[in-house]
């Protein structure tokens, strides 16, 4: 779990009781402050949660290339081949 998750999640709890304290004292200035503190956790939540996406994609992408190359090595080799020229027809232009 990406540390960002950890920490909005407990932004947006720390905001909530800050809602319900609001709340009992009848200050509107903390509520206010609770519910920017909610969104701002909820934010960095979704922030880490992109983060730890786009970790597992990357470990799910470099499995299957190294499988690739262990199984098919030609077929990889072709690839690569492939990818170079089209970069380097794109690099002359």
């Amino acid at each position: 779990m990406d540390e960002d998750r950890i920490k909005g999640s407990a932004s947006d709890i720390g905001g909530k009781v800050k809602d319900a304290a609001g709340g009992l004292l009848g200050d509107n200035k903390l509520q206010a402050e609770s519910k920017a503190d909610q969104v701002s956790g909820q934010l960095q939540n979704a922030y880490g949660s992109a983060k730890d996406a786009v970790s597992e994609g990357a470990e799910t992408l470099g499995t299957q290339v190294d499988s690739l190359l262990k199984e098919r090595p030609m077929v990889a080799l072709l690839g690569a081949v492939g990818i170079g020229y089209v970069l380097a027809r794109l690099m002359h232009r």
